[in-house]
């Protein structure tokens, strides 16, 4: 299995229970294993009835086994901050402030989250080293793979970009009057080693996502959740990410035969239909189902959490290192 896991899925599938599941399964088995929540919902304090936050913490009563979770308002603005201060030291006082009118509405606009949560992210598994495997409670599905897909958009970007830049200089350089040496050095230019820091770090995130990271799709027996995941396989599968299994979350439980009454009629007939459903998910999807997880009456923490943990049929065994 690769270090860096993901569950994904539209919201409300139950992708933190799945993935706080899958972590404990790997500390069980010996894995120093980190779960991260991009999830605005931070269920997972719910799950270890314990409140996390921006650094990862360990997680009472388990060994092995620690938990983050990131508030996209806070790394929105973390974000909006950051890049004030790199514009500040780079340009003319004369349009700072109009500089900042910009980068305020252009984090009011959709995607500024998936943007801002994007570096904390590439951030998170670039300072993994002490832990064995990264455990990932994705953003529902749409956020998501808007965040998956910036590396390759970013990076042809920020190639124009650099471009532009180098020209400009260039053509700066020629036009300095007598011997006097330019201002600006291409080799020197803050914006552009700002633009070359950018690049490296999606070109970063692309390779590991690709190299060392595992997919995963949460969904539930019902149609709306099978058509958003298989849309969701094939955004990824256009992205070169393959979606390694699929987990059935939330299945309604079979009454026992001698049951009878209006709630025994309704529970049998709903787990007749999801159980077509997932006859289907089994037909139609190429990936494999690694899980069928039915729905139970509790919250899922403590025990329920490790029973649903060891019906997940995922491998916890760290890929070789060549």
């Amino acid at each position: 299995m690769s270090k860096f896991v993901f569950f994904g899925g539209k919201g409300g599938v139950g992708k933190t229970t799945v993935s706080c599941a899958y972590g404990l399964k790997c500390a069980r088995a010996g894995q120093r294993t980190l779960v991260v929540s991009t999830d605005p919902a931070h269920s997972t304090s719910d799950v270890f009835d314990q409140q996390f936050g921006d650094d990862p913490k360990a997680v009472e009563g388990y060994e092995n086994l620690w938990a983050m979770e990131l508030d996209p308002d806070e790394e929105v603005e973390r974000h909006m901050m950051e890049i004030k201060r790199t514009m500040s030291d780079q340009v003319s006082p004369a349009i700072v402030n109009e500089i900042d009118r910009q980068i305020e509405l252009a984090h009011r606009t959709p995607g500024a989250h998936e943007a801002a949560l994007f570096d904390r992210f590439i951030d998170v598994m670039r300072n993994a080293e002490e832990y064995d495997r990264v455990v990932f409670d994705t953003s529902p599905t749409g956020g998501t793979l808007r965040l998956l897909s910036l590396p390759g958009f970013l990076e042809s970007w920020i190639d124009r970009l650099l471009e532009k830049r180098e020209q400009s200089i260039d053509l700066y350089e020629k036009a300095a009057i007598g011997g006097r040496d330019p201002r600006q050095k291409i080799e020197q230019d803050p914006i552009i080693a700002r633009l070359v820091e950018r690049k490296e770090m999606f070109e970063f995130a692309g390779e590991t996502l690709r190299d060392d990271a595992t997919f995963f799709l949460v969904l539930n027996p019902d149609e709306l959740s099978i058509r958003e995941t298989r849309r969701a396989v094939e955004d990824l599968t256009e992205y070169d990410l393959a979606v390694a299994g699929l987990v059935v979350n939330k299945i309604a439980p079979e009454p026992d035969e001698g049951e009878a009454g209006t709630g025994a009629t309704y529970l049998r007939e709903r787990h007749r239909t999801e159980q077509e459903r997932i006859r289907r998910i089994e037909t139609e999807f190429d990936e494999p189902v690694v899980a069928r997880i039915v729905q139970r009456v509790e919250e899922v923490k403590g025990d329920l959490l490790a029973e649903v943990a060891d019906e997940l049929a995922i491998d916890v065994t760290p890929e070789p290192h060549l």
